[in-house]
């Protein structure tokens, strides 16, 4: 898990599925995994003049994480490509057509999809998107003479196309506009720090990360609990309009993810804790009557640290859930899988907390 987030995405790649139906699906390619490394690497970052764009082709397998054109010619028939396009957290992406050339009543397709798909899971997530899911395809074919441009919702998007003649090409122009108020984002690190605001919105805005970590909440901000303090007649966040999640799984989809934790009451100093699964979410949901804020840190965990919670069992599966209590750093630990009485000293050198601050609360 010490590779770079490309190389990552070489493991995601490889596993990617068919989705049914003639409208989008990607099959597996014919590509060597010395291929395959060349082209999720050679997409680097460039420091390129404004009065120049870069450009290149576009391969039928690609990731796409610079600003510049991109051109495909099919050398032959094409019948499911994907190109895989990723932005800084506070941009979205934006892809105009400036030419296509391409048999649309042959069966021909391009389309942009608003997240990413991989194996059969989206993100975001349709509970975090505000379109319903056929709104987030958007088909050349359909609509490329009145709308030239499409813009993502998040800092990732997706190109899926299907061309049958050799000889049939299409231009596109990438750019990555800023977004002020980000929600929904795919880390293109295993490390770094990030805030995620939520003005006033009814939204729910997840932020993925795709490698085991530990995360460090710095600041939690929730409106409520300075003007509408909750009662709390069961444990956890449940009920609350407003709250924060930590999740960890091996999809893309959070709405498929396991809870590992929950935070809804103030609390002093970091909370940390280690999540050793593929990928982990901080989500946040957010009723709308306040402005939310949370902020973080996030870090690879090392092989050490990997092996150790392998040995004394996943995180998520452990625990069906944590919540952050009133006391100070008190995190309160209910639902052990399968009635299974892990030692208090095992699970808090997991979560990195000390053993004084966990509770543990028998299965309702």
């Amino acid at each position: 898990m010490e590779g770079t987030f490309r190389e990552q995405l070489f493991f995601l790649v490889l596993c990617l599925s068919f989705l049914k139906g003639d409208t989008r699906y990607i099959e597996e390619n014919d590509i060597t995994p010395e291929g395959l490394f060349a082209l999720l690497n050679s997409e680097l970052k460039r420091e390129i003049p404004e009065t120049l764009i870069y450009s290149r082709p576009l391969r039928c397998l690609d990731m796409v994480a610079v600003e510049g054109q991109f051109t495909f010619t099919a050398d032959r028939p094409q019948l499911s490509c994907a190109s895989f396009f990723i932005a800084e957290p506070d941009q979205v992406i934006s892809v105009e057509y400036d030419s296509v050339d391409i048999d649309c009543r042959g069966g021909d397709f391009i389309k942009v999809f608003d997240g990413w798909v991989m194996k059969g899971e989206k993100f975001p997530s349709s509970q975090d998107h505000a379109l319903p899911l056929m709104e987030r395809y958007v088909d050349y074919c359909d609509s490329g003479t009145v709308r030239r441009t499409v813009r993502s919702s998040q800092n990732v998007a997706m190109l899926f196309f299907r061309i049958h003649t050799a000889g049939s090409s299409f231009t596109l122009t990438v750019r990555k506009p800023i977004n002020p108020f980000p929600c929904n984002i795919i880390s293109q690190t295993p490390e770094g720090s990030f805030t995620m605001v939520i003005p006033q919105q009814h939204r729910n805005c997840s932020f993925s990360i795709i490698y085991p970590v530990e995360i460090k909440i710095a600041e939690l901000s929730l409106g409520h609990l300075n003007d509408f303090p909750i009662k709390r007649s069961i444990p956890g966040c449940a009920g609350a309009g407003d709250f924060v999640e930590l999740l960890g799984g091996n999809g893309m989809d959070p709405s498929k993810m396991f809870p590992v934790a929950d935070l809804c009451y103030k609390f002093n100093g970091p909370a940390q804790m280690k999540i050793g699964c593929d990928n982990t979410v901080v989500r946040m949901v957010s009723s709308g009557r306040f402005v939310n804020r949370v902020a973080f840190q996030y870090r690879l965990l090392d092989r050490q640290e990997l092996q150790r919670i392998k040995l004394m069992g996943t995180t998520h599966h452990r625990l069906s859930s944590l919540s952050l209590y009133p006391s100070p750093n008190m995190l309160s630990i209910y639902h052990l899988a399968n009635g299974d009485h892990a030692s208090l000293a095992e699970l808090s050198v997991s979560l990195s907390i000390s053993p004084q601050h966990v509770v543990y609360l028998p299965p309702s």
